[in-house]
Parts: C-alpha cells; sequence; structure tokens
C-alpha cells in the first residue's frame, strides 16, 4: 500500500473536479482550545473562473482573491446574511478554482462539534457546508489560513476508487446548475442530500 505524507497536499494542484474527487475520503483536523477534532470529508463541489456558478467566475475581487491564490489554502465566505461555507483552493495560483466541502463525518471530537452546533448532534452536525463550519468554528478569521498548518490541516489518504464516487449536479445554486459537479462517497450518512 502506497504511504501518504500528511504535509504534501500536491494532489490539490491539479484540474478541481479531479481535486474534487481526491478530496473524498481526506481528513481535517482542526484544534480549538487545545482539543482535537478529526472529520472525514464525504462530499465535496467544484467551482473555478470559468463556470457560472462561482464566486471566482468574472475575475479576481477583494471577496474571492484567496481562490486565486496558492492552493491549499481556506477560501471562506459569508452566504445567506448568516452562515459560513468553506472551500479549499486549488490548481496553478492565478486561476481561480476551489472545492467546497458540503458534508464531513466526525471521526474525533464528536462531542464539541456538538457543543459548537449549540446541541445539534447526530447526523446533522455536520451534513451540509454551513453546519460544518460551525461545528468546526470556521469563520471569516480562517480565509486564507494554510491548510498544512495548525490550527487546521488537510490530510491526504489514497484516492477513492470510481465505483465508490457518486457524481451529480450541484445543490442549491441557480446558475450553470445542470453541471455534474458535486460528488460524494456511496452510501456514507452524512451526505447532505444522497441522489
Amino acid at each position: 500500500m502506497n504511504k501518504i505524507n500528511p504535509n504534501n497536499l500536491n494532489f490539490l494542484n491539479d484540474d478541481v473536479n479531479t481535486v474534487a474527487k481526491a478530496m473524498l475520503g481526506c481528513e481535517l483536523e482542526r484544534i480549538i482550545k487545545g482539543k482535537i477534532i478529526k472529520v472525514r470529508i464525504v462530499e465535496t463541489e467544484s467551482y473555478d473562473q470559468d463556470d457560472l456558478a462561482s464566486h471566482a467566475f468574472g475575475g479576481k475581487t477583494k471577496r474571492n482573491s484567496v481562490m486565486y491564490g496558492d492552493f491549499g489554502h481556506l477560501y471562506v465566505y459569508f452566504t445567506y446574511g448568516m452562515h459560513y461555507c468553506c472551500n479549499i483552493v486549488t490548481g496553478n495560483a492565478g486561476y481561480g478554482s476551489g472545492v467546497l466541502i458540503r458534508a464531513v463525518e466526525p471521526l474525533i471530537g464528536e462531542s464539541i462539534m456538538d457543543a459548537n452546533r449549540k446541541g445539534i448532534g447526530g447526523l446533522n452536525v455536520s451534513n451540509g457546508p454551513a453546519k460544518l463550519c460551525q461545528a468546526l468554528d470556521i469563520d471569516m478569521r480562517m480565509s486564507g489560513h494554510d491548510l498544512t498548518t495548525n490550527p487546521f490541516r488537510l490530510i491526504p489518504k489514497l484516492h477513492l476508487p470510481e465505483s465508490e464516487i457518486i457524481t451529480t449536479t450541484r445543490i442549491g445554486i441557480s446558475k450553470a446548475k445542470d453541471s455534474l459537479r458535486r460528488f460524494y462517497i456511496k452510501g456514507n450518512a452524512y451526505v447532505s442530500k444522497p441522489w
């Protein structure tokens, strides 16, 4: 079996759709007040500057500038006046692209996640992009964060076989809604909305 270097995020320097699939099964480790939370990524969506639904579409702005930076950084945005969502920047610097983390499965520290979600636990603790940001205490302070460093790291894992990945249209968008750019682990209970 191949060994994975937990500090090597070079797999993110690829086409955003390829990366969105490769992220499935990878882990995120968050440290909050000295306590570790670890989750597995189970659902993603891809976005880039050529995609009408992407924040990067139309060029670089103050809001989306992180998406045009180096791969392996976190792009956080505020939506609907109440929620945060997070993307992991992919590809070459200068080309705006990122992968939205849509859902994660708790591995370690689920009680901390429940508390961050004000007592909402079980599948609802992290089965949506805003839910997981609240559970992991991710807000605008984290935008631009280098995911090879604490207190929030992306830990690569071996890529899943295609047979374990479902590809569908994205959720909650009005533009480019027929694009097949949503990916999730087949049969995982934490997926936000199975196909």
